[in-house]
């Protein structure tokens, strides 16, 4: 991961999560105050992961430990799928994110 694109919730402005963006080169992007135009992509963007995570994880009968190994493959499936937004190619195929 390169970016991480958040709405200024509490959730996403804690000094652990700013320090582990330092450590791993993470770029941090705030959507701007008062834009729910913006919030409203961060938070369905939010949903989905959470959604497709917890069927994994219910579906193969896995235990909350595994939530992070979900995560991976949950973003992995999602940079693998096309998308409207970009003609529908992969951000991969697109050059956005390296393999």
């Amino acid at each position: 991961m390169k970016c991480l694109r958040t709405n200024r919730g509490g959730g996403f402005c804690n000094n652990e999560l700013l320090q582990y963006c330092k450590y791993y080169g993470v770029r941090r992007q705030l959507t701007a105050a008062y834009t729910p135009q913006q919030n409203g992509v961060v938070e369905h963007k939010k949903r989905t992961l959470a959604n497709m995570i917890r069927s994994m994880l219910k579906t193969k009968g896995l235990s909350n430990n595994d939530w992070f190994e979900a995560i991976r493959t949950t973003i992995y499936i999602l940079n693998r799928c096309p998308t409207y937004i970009l003609d529908g190619i992969t951000i991969l195929r697109r050059g956005m994110i390296k393999d």
